[in-house]
């Protein structure tokens, strides 16, 4: 698989993750873009770290949505 191509489906994936979170948890695609690229998971998922990236969209939506929470009331 080229960089091109792994760079693609990555990016088809976090629409996916950030279309998610938008539908589950009623927020606009703009806010679910903030909370997602400010997460300390989308990093982990860009780095390939613990092969993030190979969970469902659902469960990423998840975590990402969890972090954000944990955040929002510290």
């Amino acid at each position: 698989m080229t960089q091109e191509s792994i760079t693609v489906l990555r990016g088809e994936k976090v629409a996916k993750i950030i279309e998610n979170i938008s539908d589950r948890y009623s927020v606009s695609l703009d806010k679910a873009s903030d909370i997602y690229y400010n997460s300390e998971t989308a990093i982990l998922i860009e780095e390939g770290v613990a092969d993030l990236h190979c969970r469902s969209e659902k469960y990423l939506a998840q975590c990402v949505w969890d972090e954000y929470n944990e955040n929002k009331f510290q």
